[in-house]
């Protein structure tokens, strides 16, 4: 799914133990070197929603990175929902 400028939004929910082993600076890192705008949070129950939006390519290799043996902790699963992206995110930010 695209808007007019071909980008897509990626929301994924990270489970596992991705909670104060740096998965929130991690994925900052791999989103920016991407070219991804969004953020990264904790949520309750252990939980981090990632939120990118950018090139679908890049958002697609983004959620691939972010179940690979390279992210920090430990990733037991991934739920992912795709989107028209939104433009109003500047920058890569943990929250």
């Amino acid at each position: 799914m695209s808007g007019d400028t071909g980008h897509v939004r990626l929301t994924a929910w990270v489970r596992g133990e991705v909670q104060g082993v740096g998965f929130r600076w991690w994925t900052r890192a791999r989103a920016l070197e991407l070219g991804l705008v969004g953020s990264a949070s904790n949520l309750r129950g252990g939980r981090v929603e990632v939120v990118a939006e950018g090139d679908p390519v890049a958002c697609g290799k983004l959620l691939e990175l972010l179940s690979s043996e390279r992210a920090p902790g430990r990733v037991t699963g991934v739920t992912e929902q795709w989107g028209v992206a939104r433009g109003n995110n500047v920058g890569f930010v943990e929250r």
